[in-house]
């Protein structure tokens, strides 16, 4: 469960607006193509935002993610068909390497490794996500796990333990799951600490988000929720969309880091992860009410995806800098 006690309630705390505002890439004739954010995705979903996504698929299901949109770069690196049906293993050991060493390429033309949506649990499929993972973290990229991918964090918590810019992102069941897989007693409720935050902690101060009611948001050791109103419509492929956002926060958020534009540094490199976060949710839940809103039952995650921009220009173009969460989202 998200529900925190009062006690626990009271230690949590609220980014500002300012905060996550201050990670957003202006629009600039200053800022060229890739520097507002490169996402690579291991699997397959959309990207919300960046200037540039990188989608690295099995190359059986290429064409239909590009015909998502074209402006998604897709790379058709993993041969699962070609892998499984070889019976000469000097053939199969070289496209392996082959596809690691194409994905090794990518990932180093990235800021933000998405893995998990489209993954499956194919065991070849999650090889090039353990893969992806274990260069990434040697690239100190962000890293957000979702769907599939905390299956393979589940068995194998080691590939993200202690690697403070990788976020995990379970809905109730995979956050039982974990917890379970890290020995974080979920119904200890006198502790002064949520199972989230001894979550994080086990893992070594990772970012984790857990989906709920309301989410909760904790790096080890600060936790913040966010409550403001959602859709009450729930389907599939929404889960995506909140990873999307995430994704491109955390691209803009490496962008502020570096200073690919003149700021103040309002925000610590160490907050990045959490305020990136904190941001992402609080505008997944406002676009999926926005689009409640207008459809009610018939609501799909492609209505929701589609209120972004709007949103958008509410929350950025029409807010004031120094705006509450309150005033950025509703005016």
């Amino acid at each position: 469960m998200s529900k925190l006690t009062p006690r626990q309630q009271e230690a949590a705390t609220v980014p500002t607006y300012a905060q996550y505002r201050s990670l957003i890439p202006p629009l600039s004739s200053g800022l060229h193509k890739g520097q507002g954010g490169r996402v690579g995705i291991l699997g397959g979903s959309a990207e919300y935002g960046a200037d540039i996504c990188h989608i690295i698929c099995d190359e059986d299901a290429a064409t239909t993610i590009k015909s998502y949109s074209p402006d998604l770069i897709v790379h058709p690196y993993i041969k699962i068909r070609a892998t499984t049906d070889c019976d000469d293993e000097k053939k199969t050991k070289k496209i392996w390497t082959q596809t690691f060493d194409d994905i090794c390429a990518v990932l180093k033309r990235i800021h933000v490794l998405v893995v998990g949506p489209g993954v499956s649990r194919d065991k070849g499929m999650l090889q090039c996500a353990k893969h992806a993972i274990e260069v990434a973290k040697e690239l100190d990229i962000p890293i957000v796990i979702d769907a599939d991918g905390l299956y393979l964090i589940q068995h194998e918590p080691d590939l993200v333990q202690g690697y403070t810019k990788a976020v995990l992102t379970p809905n109730v069941a995979e956050f039982d799951r974990l917890c379970n897989a890290k020995n974080v007693d979920t119904d200890d409720e006198d502790s002064d600490e949520p199972a989230v935050q001894r979550l994080s902690k086990a893992f070594g101060g990772v970012v984790v988000i857990q989906k709920g009611h309301n989410d909760v948001i904790s790096d080890g050791k600060t936790l913040c929720t966010v409550a403001n109103e959602g859709g009450l419509k729930r389907s599939g492929g929404q889960g995506d969309i909140l990873t999307g956002l995430i994704a491109t926060s955390l691209a803009w958020g490496t962008a502020y880091e570096k200073g690919v534009w003149s700021h103040s540094h309002p925000v610590s490199s160490e907050d990045i992860a959490l305020i990136a976060c904190f941001g992402a949710c609080v505008l997944n839940r406002e676009c999926s009410r926005v689009a409640y809103e207008k459809y009610k039952r018939s609501v799909q995650s492609s209505d929701v995806v589609q209120e972004i921009g709007g949103v958008f220009t509410i929350f950025y173009d029409k807010a004031r800098p120094n705006a509450d969460w309150g005033e950025a989202l509703y005016g």
